[in-house]
């Protein structure tokens, strides 16, 4: 999987940490403070979004009477805790971040999160050494799925798109990652188990640890890059 392979980028949430269901449980906070419910449109709606696109959304919605940035500094206020000392790294994160160090590979953080949350995950694990960059969908025009968030921190890295493997965990971020020109590597998740099958179809590999990318046990889901494989092992 990392042969070809000049740059690694990650999404954060439900691909690096486990995290997803303390956003669920976010939401449920804060809507119900304004006598709404989350519901699965809206889980649905939001995949992808940026944290500011996801402040826009809630407001037009729910008829939220605090400015966009209110909203996002509230949201910090509430998960800040969660992501300094809570949030666990995925099965074989660590090992996997060290391994691309010892390579001389760059890493990135491409995320829908903001950048207060990020740092704080990544400190509170000693990873945050491990990474070149750190970039958001807040410092772009649109989140996932476009593209903008991956080719930005491509460009960023000096990386072209082609040469970037991309880790995700939803449907939305693969596209993003495909989007752009780039392999995908999805990371199974149990927020989103539900929907395993499209995000199967959507990626490239599949696993469940970052230790299946290192002992070469992860899937490969596509044809085209099963037959490289094959090719390259035969040569």
């Amino acid at each position: 999987m990392l042969s070809n392979t000049d740059a690694v980028i990650f999404d954060l949430d439900g691909t690096l940490m486990d995290s997803m269901d303390l956003w669920s449980d976010i939401d449920i906070e804060y809507l119900g403070r304004y006598g709404c419910v989350p519901t699965p449109d809206m889980v649905a709606a939001i995949e992808g979004m940026s944290f500011t696109e996801t402040a826009q959304y809630f407001k037009s919605r729910y008829a939220i009477p605090d400015s966009i940035e209110e909203i996002k500094k509230e949201w910090n206020r509430m998960a800040f805790q969660k992501y300094a000392n809570d949030v666990q790294l995925k099965p074989g994160a660590a090992r996997f971040l060290r391994a691309l160090r010892q390579r001389k590979l760059p890493a990135a953080i491409a995320s829908s999160n903001s950048q207060e949350l990020i740092r704080a995950a990544l400190a509170n694990h000693q990873v945050e050494d491990c990474f070149d960059l750190i970039v958001t969908s807040c410092e772009v025009s649109k989140g996932k799925p476009s593209p903008d968030v991956y080719l930005y921190a491509a460009d960023r890295l000096g990386v072209a798109p082609g040469r970037c493997l991309v880790f995700e965990d939803v449907p939305m971020g693969i596209l993003a990652g495909k989007n752009a020109g780039m392999r995908v590597c999805a990371m199974e998740d149990d927020f989103s188990a539900a929907r395993r099958v499209e995000i199967r179809r959507l990626a490239d590999y599949y696993i469940r640890s970052y230790d299946e990318v290192l002992d070469g046990s992860y899937e490969v889901l596509r044809e085209k890059e099963r037959r490289g494989i094959m090719d390259s092992e035969q040569c």
